[in-house]
């Protein structure tokens, strides 16, 4: 909807900032525009289906030839659709059809999101950070390092106190880094105390310069567990070095279940329990996440009752990128030699069961008013039913996971989105496709917006439309 301010002027009421268009002119957001006194949105709608072609109907290159589109293969997205601001409008398109002969209604917006953020997995054995350490993009705070996951570090970025409670800048850069990530474009981070990063959803990312590879098999300790049948017979101590967990295997269960004898070889570091130490090292760039580039360096004694000349010794980080294989001399010291061929081959096994590095954006935010009301008069019977998995909630037509507790808390992998789904206003906030499914007779028991229930063949018929395949 848009209102008349002057002659060439439209006023577009799609989001609070209310912005007075000229003719032929986006406003601040780039996604309405004022064609000859009327206000359209740019982008076109995205149906997906899992048997179609990419056509793009907005610039009029192809047009719809009148084949039957089918609601079990077709999905009409948020993507392109417009939002329900001011909040008590219905939403842009609540769409009838019939699915397996059950009558089912789709409702299909966008969403303005204040209240939102996104969490990026970035699979490393790389320190990137110390927890809680504030993360920024050009200068301003946008987030903070969260807890690390098994192989994994982890950002927390956005929500409304970056976007809102901070400076204008602060909430501007805020928006812009959450709009980058969640549409798949890399990023450029800087950790307090930290590493300098670029982050790209479905990339591997880039740490201190240098593009990561490989994510951890596991922890020290995991790793001696799993190939300790392996090296059984073929040397005599591994040290498996590890930011989180060193594992030493004669000294481990792994070795004292196989009946290994004790090498009389120590690390350095807090022992947790047989053949598992923390605090080996300080964090950092070097073997297996700490700061140690010369691994003999974690060695604290060798003990001569135990340990004898021509003992050999393998080091090697939880990713097998780091080895080193050591002969102990007649003064116990461990000298460098030639690896043996049958223990390169557990080396790179090591490196074969590592994943690629990897990052991962989840975009997390919050359902509130302005979506509800634009599905039923009574918003918390929405609510209701979507903790009562009688509504499916989906983003772009990706599944999304709905958190436990008050409201509708989404997340969703933005992999598994079209591209470009998100755009932005700036008051500043995300904006991003959702879409509500349910029977038919649940929506109009929740109070549903009845009278503006429209067929999936008119909606095609009436509008731009870009169609993109989808799996299954």
């Amino acid at each position: 909807m848009a209102d008349s301010i002057d002659t060439g002027l439209i006023r577009c009421d799609a989001c609070p900032v209310l912005c007075r268009i000229r003719k032929g002119q986006t406003g601040a957001c780039d996604r309405y525009a004022n064609s000859d006194g009327v206000l359209l949105r740019v982008d076109p709608l995205v149906v997906m289906q899992s048997t179609g072609k990419h056509i793009q109907f907005a610039d009029g290159s192809q047009q719809w030839g009148g084949e039957v589109v089918t609601p079990e293969n077709s999905i009409v997205t948020g993507v392109g659709s417009g939002t329900t601001y001011p909040d008590y409008k219905p939403a842009p398109f609540i769409i009838g059809s019939k699915i397996d002969d059950v009558d089912t209604v789709t409702v299909v917006s966008e969403g303005v999101f204040s209240y939102c953020g996104v969490k990026v997995k970035i699979d490393t054995d790389r320190y990137v950070g110390p927890e809680t350490a504030a993360v920024y993009a050009d200068g301003e705070q946008v987030g903070h390092v969260t807890t690390a996951e098994y192989g994994s570090q982890m950002l927390s970025l956005g929500g409304v106190r970056h976007l809102t409670g901070g400076s204008k800048k602060e909430g501007r850069i805020t928006c812009d880094t959450l709009l980058n990530l969640c549409n798949k474009n890399a990023v450029a981070l800087d950790v307090d105390g930290g590493a300098n990063l670029v982050v790209q959803a479905g990339k591997a990312p880039i740490i201190d310069g240098d593009k990561e590879e490989r994510m951890r098999v596991g922890c020290g300790s995991a790793t001696i567990g799993i190939f300790a049948p392996q090296w059984h017979g073929k040397v005599d101590e591994v040290i498996v070095v590890d930011d989180h967990i060193t594992g030493v295997l004669t000294e481990h269960q792994a070795g004292q279940f196989l009946e290994m004898p004790y090498s009389g070889i120590r690390v350095r570091g807090r022992k947790s329990t047989p053949g598992r130490y923390f605090q080996v090292a300080d964090h950092g760039a070097g073997w297996g996440g700490t700061n140690i580039t010369n691994p003999l360096d974690i060695i604290s004694k060798i003990d001569p009752k135990k340990a004898h000349e021509g003992m050999t010794l393998l080091m090697v980080s939880t990713t097998g990128q780091d080895s080193a294989w050591f002969v102990l001399n007649k003064d116990l010291i461990p000298e460098p030699a030639p690896m043996p061929d049958q223990i390169r081959v557990i080396v790179d096994r090591i490196a074969e069961n590592c994943e690629p590095a990897l990052c991962t954006v989840m975009f997390m935010a919050g359902a509130g008013g302005s979506l509800r009301a634009g599905v039923t008069e009574n918003p918390v019977r929405l609510t209701r039913s979507v903790k009562e998995t009688l509504t499916k909630v989906t983003s772009g037509g990706a599944p999304t996971y709905i958190w436990p507790g008050g409201g509708i808390t989404m997340l969703v992998d933005v992999m598994d989105m079209p591209e470009n789904s998100f755009g932005y206003v700036p008051t500043p906030a995300l904006v991003a496709p959702i879409e509500f499914t349910l029977r038919r007779e649940d929506f109009e028991a929740l109070g549903g917006h009845m009278e503006s229930i429209v067929s999936l063949d008119d909606v095609l018929k009436q509008n731009d439309i870009k169609w993109l395949e989808r799996e299954g």
